[in-house]
């Protein structure tokens, strides 16, 4: 999966599993999606994503196997 893909994938499972749990449990898991959506914001403008670091240290989005 490439690394742009993962990201995406990450931040709408965080935000939809925030609002599950804002739903069903407490009105304060929204600061989750307040968080989720602040980050992809700044991380438009500054090109700073920390979730890509955490990814990339997952070893999502690296090479891929090559066929010899």
């Amino acid at each position: 999966m490439k690394l742009e893909n993962a990201i995406r994938a990450l931040a709408g499972t965080m935000i939809l599993t925030s609002l599950a749990l804002a739903h069903y449990v407490s009105p304060n898991w929204l600061w989750l999606t307040a968080f989720v959506g602040a980050n992809l914001l700044q991380s438009a403008f500054t090109g700073f994503c920390p979730a890509e670091t955490v990814l990339k240290k997952l070893g999502v989005g690296g090479s891929c196997c090559t066929k010899s």
